[in-house]
């Protein structure tokens, strides 16, 4: 499938995605939301995939938000609308069974800061610059800010990101725990290939298995999210990778896991 707004590159089970707006700093209107729907919906189904990247076009913006000029003349009924829809990529992305790793290059604001947020694992320049500034524009989040950026760095300190609008750097970022980690802008694309590369040549079923007990557990009572794991991890014996990867071991071998 062709898209206007975004470029696909698939390779050894990697797929590389590309918000590509550069002019507009790869910000997100409506035709760009709904290509990232179709596009990880396509992924999802894909079956040679194991992992993906997403990043953005140029050099300055991963992606530097919602797109304004887009949104300035809307009215209430359809900033809902223009809401959800960009809270379902959201949601696409953070259940999508492959894992995938945001390559933050440069500016991740608002919506953009949402949709790296949404991404399991994010990478960064060391030129990357995060916030939610929306208080800035008389709004808030609507793509899932409030709710994501508290579960990942404490309420205290989201709810100072949030109310202040400011914007940190990629080193606060670290800080925070907003990102696992930093690298120079040179090494960004490369970085989060090796880590692709890495978890791609694990057992695609117990990866899959590992992101639902986490996203899922983490709503739960310890108590019913332990018993919900313990389900998962007996899925696994089900699988020829389980065989394979328990055999290599004992056989002391690498172990090829095919993701079934």
């Amino acid at each position: 499938m062709k898209f206007n707004n975004l470029l696909v590159e698939k390779s050894d089970g990697i797929a590389t995605v590309t918000v590509n707006r550069p002019k507009a700093l790869n910000a997100l209107n409506e035709e760009t939301l709904k290509e990232l729907l179709a596009c990880f919906a396509g992924l999802e189904a894909d079956v040679s995939l194991r992992v993906v990247i997403l990043t953005g076009a140029g050099e300055k913006a991963f992606v530097a938000g919602a797109d304004i000029a887009a949104m300035k003349d809307l009215d209430a009924v359809a900033a809902r609308d223009f809401a959800l829809l960009g809270q379902k990529v959201m949601h696409l992305i953070e259940h999508l069974s492959k894992p995938v790793i945001a390559a933050v290059n440069g500016f991740a604001l608002g919506g953009g800061c949402e949709l790296a947020l949404a991404c399991d694992i994010r990478l960064a320049g060391n030129n990357a610059r995060f916030g939610q500034p929306e208080v800035n524009l008389g709004v808030i989040p609507g793509f899932g800010g409030t709710q994501r950026l508290p579960r990942l760095i404490g309420k205290g300190r989201a709810k100072e990101l949030l109310f202040t609008g400011d914007m940190i750097d990629a080193g606060e970022a670290l800080r925070l725990g907003l990102v696992n980690r930093v690298v120079p802008p040179g090494e960004l694309l490369g970085a989060a290939r090796v880590l692709a590369a890495k978890i791609a040549g694990k057992g695609a079923y117990s990866v899959a298995l590992c992101k639902e007990a986490v996203n899922n557990g983490l709503e739960m009572e310890i108590d019913k999210a332990c018993r919900f794991e313990a389900d998962h991890f007996a899925l696994c014996f089900a699988t020829a990778d389980q065989k394979e990867g328990m055999g290599a071991f004992l056989e002391k071998r690498p172990a090829v896991f095919t993701g079934r």
